[in-house]
């Protein structure tokens, strides 16, 4: 899988697993929608990211390193609720977006080696 596949399947997984997560919350908050917007951004860059713009893909990178970290706070609150299907959905969204992370850490030493 190439980092701009993986990058676009991180988007559309935030897009809709922070949609579920909103509008199945018996008390809905807007903070919710945080990995919606951090998707919306990263399909943004899509078209950059497979024209394969430097600075386009570091500023994917940033966003995804950003969501990445900040999901580890809904994670814990979802274990400490024990609340099976937000542990899954965050779970997820961990997961593509470190996924995406370690392609455009490939994709960009394997750049670098060809370089050399």
């Amino acid at each position: 899988m190439r980092a701009h596949s993986a990058s676009l399947l991180n988007a559309l997984l935030l897009l809709g697993l922070s949609a579920w997560g909103y509008l199945s919350s018996d008390a809905p908050s807007l903070t919710a929608l945080i990995p919606a917007a951090f998707g919306l951004l990263l399909c943004a860059c899509y078209p950059g990211l497979k024209a394969e713009n430097k600075a386009v893909a570091h500023i994917a990178v940033l966003l995804t390193l950003v969501v990445l970290l900040a999901l580890f706070m809904p994670l814990r609150g979802a274990i400490a609720r024990e609340d099976t299907l937000a542990m899954l959905r965050v779970g997820l969204m961990l997961a593509s977006s470190a996924l995406a992370l370690a392609l455009f850490v490939k994709s960009f030493i394997d750049v670098r080696r060809a370089r050399a």
